[in-house]
């Protein structure tokens, strides 16, 4: 019985590794490709090819190795990222460039097709039949079509009327507005001003705020005056809340008093006759001063203190000289 619940709970155990694996692996995502490139990106070897970056949008560590990426339906499992290179963890929120350049022997992150063979792809998770994320990139010379593709979150490709350029000239690429993200138009995905591999596809040129704010009071005087309007407002604020706390107070004693039987001029009497305030402080002082003695007298209650005295001596002074009987004549 008890070999039989270990072995429950082992199989529980890595049946729930690999659900969580599975999990981490959904959250990889195509973030931006680039079909022509001859002018751009290059790789280790110096060379330029198209390239394909993935994404992970998730706070934790993804390991993609083990999964597949194809550009054909029909075969998923066309490139399978190897296992046990320490760069297919991708780090949380961080960018991993795959080169379509049909040459699989030069590293992890070289794949066995080119993007213009198709203009199809599909991210396959480890166990080489769910499909974590796909695209359909437009091609072509001409400047516009009039179909905006989209792909389902089963692989299939559902067309969606819409007005978007073509794969227009070599060097540009088509990725997502916001990295991970289906925001904005054409569902998410536009072709990039700038080419942004292993980066965030948006880049912020504009100023920041508080650059813009300094020229827009370049002598301070807005700052000033906010500044001081938000200090006036919280001394205001802590004048409200102390005199409701002492009007609380005063309603307080007033109903003690009432529960006491006595009188308001009873109650006013009890309270003139209230010890001072005077009286407090010097009781507090006086219990201060005692538990502070030892360190004020360096313990001298419980010390005794002998100094030595130094005398001069003089044989003249001597007392023995006094003693001594002057000699008479017989």
């Amino acid at each position: 019985m008890k070999k039989l619940f270990i072995v429950n709970c082992s199989l529980f155990i890595m049946l729930a590794g690999g659900q969580a694996v599975a999990q981490s692996q959904s959250d990889m995502r195509i973030n931006e490709v680039l079909v022509i490139n001859t002018d751009n990106y290059e790789d280790d070897f110096g060379h330029k090819h198209g390239w394909i970056e993935l994404f992970n949008k998730s706070r934790g560590t993804v390991d993609i190795g083990g999964c597949y990426i194809s550009n054909d339906r029909r075969d998923l499992k066309k490139y399978r990222i190897p296992k046990g290179d320490v760069l297919t963890k991708i780090k949380p929120r961080q960018h991993v460039v795959l080169w379509a350049d049909n040459m699989p022997l030069r590293g992890t992150f070289h794949v066995n097709f080119t993007l213009q063979e198709t203009n199809v792809l599909y991210l396959t998770s480890s166990n080489g039949r769910d499909i974590i994320d796909s695209l359909l990139f437009p091609v072509g010379e001409g400047p516009f079509d009039v179909m905006d593709y989209e792909v389902s979150n089963k692989g299939d490709v559902v067309k969606t009327v819409g007005a978007i350029p073509r794969y227009p000239l070599e060097n540009v690429s088509y990725g997502r507005l916001m990295d991970g993200e289906n925001a904005g138009g054409a569902n998410g995905w536009a072709f990039l001003t700038k080419i942004t591999p292993s980066s965030n596809n948006v880049i912020l040129d504009s100023e920041a705020a508080a650059q813009r704010f300094r020229e827009f009071d370049p002598y301070g005087l807005i700052m000033a005056l906010t500044a001081m309007s938000v200090v006036f407002f919280a001394l205001l604020m802590l004048f409200v809340i102390f005199k409701n706390i002492g009007k609380a107070a005063i309603r307080s004693g007033r109903n003690r008093a009432k529960k006491a039987g006595l009188s308001p001029v009873e109650a006013a009497a009890v309270v003139s006759e209230a010890v001072p305030g005077e009286i407090y402080a010097a009781v507090a002082t006086a219990i201060h001063l005692y538990m502070q003695e030892d360190d004020v007298h360096d313990l001298e209650n419980t010390i005794l203190t002998i100094h030595k005295v130094t005398r001069s001596y003089s044989p003249w002074s001597s007392k023995i000289y006094g003693l001594r009987e002057i000699p008479r004549k017989k």
